[in-house]
């Protein structure tokens, strides 16, 4: 589990791709750490915020559910377990949140997500009991490769709507993801494979010259760190156990299913490995961090896309990078002081961060596509795809009584239902004249 193979210098200088099992010197391991906390960083906190949930709470979780999800799966399953958006809504239904400030009845939405982290884990044992063949029959390259489109795609609005709310924002948001590019193609070796965390800083540097200095936006405010303490525990809360709550939270389990599918598929597909014959550990396993972070008055946490999308930019897929991203986010979590640190960042720079690394998680659901050659001339195939983008991108959402199924959920259940159902031939099929070729006789199904 911790016996890593480490690649020379000369394979990073050439691009060479970090396998799970492998990793790169100490130093440069442990910088990739960071920039995998600063990847889940904004997310990690913005959820918990709208929840009204402590965000130092969700941080020192996310480490260590990472940290259960690392040894539940073996090593085996690059990916870092983050604050999950599909509670939010569920959670302030089930408290009457008033959507600013301490949640007071945050006690009954941590009974709800232990629940509902124990119904997972219960779906992950039964996925790992009876294997993974019926996942490969419902979600073939064509399903999968929609559904992780979709995870970025619908993610989409939350930078480009709520993080810029001025034109000077959209304008640094755009500086932002400029200056992540130039970084990933004007850079060479570790600058290179750190680009998200260069070109924040880059971007923070310029937004902080503009403000500060030129009084351009709405400048850094460094205070909130000067007054917070290095080292703090966080405010950890009680759950209570409330009928109507355990009902109205526990059915995200389900999402939590569809997003862990999407994301695994995911790095199946960008680290060439097949991870299938740990889905159902890797269920069991967020169940489990769900639960401990309910336990203790965190939000409910997924594998984030955000990571994933940090992955597909860097090629590289240690999985010793993600131990250190967690140990630092346990750090982290008992720190007032870096916690103000992060918050000081501004928000139209997450913003432009987001942009990219969300487009990368779209990007990584369309490769998916090209590596297992779809065939868009088949209909069956077309209509799937167009459809499962549009409902997810779009955030189709439907209603059971007091569950919602957002955008991702209806997208990805959605394009396994279609698929099921448009998986047949016809008996029989229609001559179809090939336009260099009058007289082929090529045949061709109405639907395959």
């Amino acid at each position: 589990m911790f016996d890593w193979t480490l690649k020379s210098p000369e394979v990073l200088r050439q691009g060479g791709v970090i396998a799970p099992h492998e990793r790169l010197p100490w130093p440069q391991t442990a910088a990739m750490g960071v920039q995998h906390v600063i990847a889940m960083f904004g997310a990690t906190v913005l959820a918990p915020i709208l929840m009204g949930f402590d965000p130092n709470i969700a941080i020192l979780m996310s480490g260590i559910g990472t940290l259960i999800f690392f040894l539940v799966t073996s090593g085996k399953v690059p990916s870092y377990l983050g604050s999950s958006f599909s509670f939010i809504g569920v959670v302030i239904a089930a408290t009457a949140y008033a959507g600013k400030g301490p949640n007071a009845n945050i006690a009954v939405a941590l009974g709800g997500i232990i629940v509902c982290g124990l119904v997972y884990a219960i779906i992950g044992a039964v996925v790992h009991a009876i294997g993974t063949s019926w996942i490969e029959r419902l979600m073939p390259p064509v399903v999968t490769g929609a559904v992780v489109a979709v995870i970025g795609l619908n993610l989409a609005s939350i930078p480009v709507k709520n993080m810029a709310a001025s034109n000077f924002d959209s304008w640094m948001q755009a500086v932002t993801f400029v200056c992540v590019g130039l970084v990933a193609v004007m850079t060479t070796g570790m600058v290179q494979r750190l680009l998200i965390l260069v070109g924040l800083l880059l971007a923070s540097v310029i937004y902080g010259i503009l403000t500060n200095g030129l009084g351009w936006g709405k400048p850094i405010d460094f205070s909130g760190i000067a007054n917070a303490a290095w080292i703090g525990a966080p405010a950890f809360t009680s759950p209570e156990f409330s009928g109507a709550a355990m009902l109205l939270i526990a059915p995200v389990a389900v999402i939590l299913v569809a997003e862990n599918l999407g994301h695994i598929k995911a790095v199946t597909a960008m680290t060439g490995r097949n991870l299938d014959k740990y889905m159902g550990r890797a269920f069991i396993g967020d169940g489990v961090a769900t639960m401990v972070s309910g336990a203790a008055g965190g939000t409910g946490v997924t594998t984030y896309a955000e990571n994933i999308g940090v992955m597909a930019a860097t090629k590289i897929y240690s999985t010793a990078a993600f131990v250190f991203a967690a140990l630092f986010a346990i750090v982290l979590g008992f720190s007032p002081k870096f916690g103000a640190v992060i918050q000081a960042i501004p928000l139209p720079v997450m913003g432009g961060v987001s942009i990219v690394v969300f487009g990368l998680i779209a990007t990584a659901g369309a490769k998916i596509w090209v590596d297992n050659a779809v065939d868009f001339s088949q209909n069956r195939n077309l209509i799937v795809a167009a459809i499962t983008l549009v409902l997810g991108t779009g955030d189709f959402t439907l209603k059971f009584g007091g569950f919602a199924l957002g955008g991702i959920g209806t997208a990805t259940f959605g394009a396994i239902i279609l698929y099921a159902l448009l998986n047949h031939e016809r008996r029989g099929s229609r001559k179809v004249l090939v336009a260099d070729d009058p007289d082929s006789q090529a045949t061709r199904p109405w639907i395959r």
